[in-house]
């Protein structure tokens, strides 16, 4: 086995997905309403996410099985329009001043089941037990995460029905569904964006269990159950503010200016952490424009995050929370200019 080789290259797929977040709007993709909270920590790019090369290839597979799609579509004579005939790009939906979207597959016309009405085209691959799940259950029951996407850019393109395509990885074999836009249950998911979007504080968790299936396998678990801090970004920022107006703007309360896509990623020195983020274990205390005090419930002791403490870089790369506050590290920093490094 060529070991050396395999290792290189999955190495370099890995590298591939760079340091930093990639989307910069709550994408209508992940609209799951069983745990607000977890789309708020998304939205924030609360954690940082590391994917596999595995998983990564599992992406990029999925991209790829699009050109299939629509080749087995347009040799049955059905016409597919995977990008806006208007601007040459692909299909795209927008609300909530820009902080809400996403992409589409496409629209088709020409469906044997209604041969003059467009319909969404929504294209997924899956394993082989998730394709027996869904042939058994059909998408609403199997898949809610996407039959929810499949609402909303119904929704929004004002397109009647949608058809879900699906390839069975081990065998291709192939599942279509006609789904019908449903008004009464889209309209909760368009609320609920915008709750999570104008939420300046964590929304509703799922569970108090830690425990819980969907808590344990989250990306953010340890930092809602348990002692993980947050990544330290303008959207993790308690003076950071996303504006309704267009364009997906976001604002800082202390600079006075709008935040590009590469300001929010870097975040600046002024940097506080929205303390609610930081509740599982730490108490707020007092605060101002320049400072947030805590009482670190892990070892007792207080501690600052901002001037005269610690940075909320030196907070999220400390990995073991209970050095926070630690009267000896509060003596290194203080009369030897040490810093928290992880």
């Amino acid at each position: 086995m060529a070991q050396s080789a395999l290792e290189a290259v999955e190495q370099a797929v890995e590298q591939g997905q760079g340091s930093g977040p990639s989307r910069a709007h709550l994408g209508a993709s992940i609209m799951d309403p069983d745990c607000s909270r977890k789309l708020w920590y998304i939205y924030r790019w609360a954690s940082k996410t590391w994917h596999s090369a595995r998983l990564l290839r599992l992406f990029a597979r999925g991209s790829r099985e699009e050109w299939t799609f629509n080749d087995l579509l347009a040799k049955a004579d059905i016409t597919v329009w995977d990008v806006d005939p208007d601007t040459g790009q692909q299909w795209r939906i927008e609300d909530h001043g820009g902080h809400f979207g996403g992409s589409l597959d496409g629209v088709v016309r020409g469906l044997p089941e209604a041969p003059e009405v467009p319909h969404l085209s929504e294209q997924k691959t899956h394993n082989d037990k998730s394709f027996k799940n869904l042939v058994k259950k059909g998408v609403a029951a199997s898949k809610p995460v996407h039959f929810n996407q499949m609402q909303l850019y119904m929704h929004y393109m004002q397109l009647p029905a949608a058809l879900y395509q699906a390839v069975n990885k081990n065998d291709d074999t192939l599942h279509y569904e006609i789904i019908q836009y449903d008004q009464a249950h889209t309209e909760p998911l368009v609320k609920l964006a915008l709750d999570v979007i104008t939420s300046d504080v964590p929304l509703p968790r799922m569970s108090e269990d830690p425990s819980h299936y969907k808590c344990k396998w989250c990306d953010h678990s340890d930092q809602c159950h348990g002692t993980g801090a947050p990544q330290v970004s303008c959207r993790t920022c308690v003076f950071a503010t996303p504006e309704m107006d267009g364009d997906g703007r976001w604002s800082c309360g202390i600079w006075k200016k709008d935040l590009s896509f590469e300001d929010q990623k870097q975040a600046c020195p002024k940097h506080l952490f929205i303390p609610p983020m930081l509740a599982p274990w730490a108490e707020t205390l007092d605060g101002d424009d320049d400072f947030v005090s805590y009482t670190n419930k892990i070892n007792g002791q207080p501690f600052v995050n901002g001037q005269g403490g610690y940075t909320s870089a030196e907070i999220a790369s400390a990995g073991e929370l209970q050095f926070i506050g630690d009267p000896a590290i509060d003596d290194l920093k203080e009369n030897m200019g040490g810093r928290v490094v992880g």
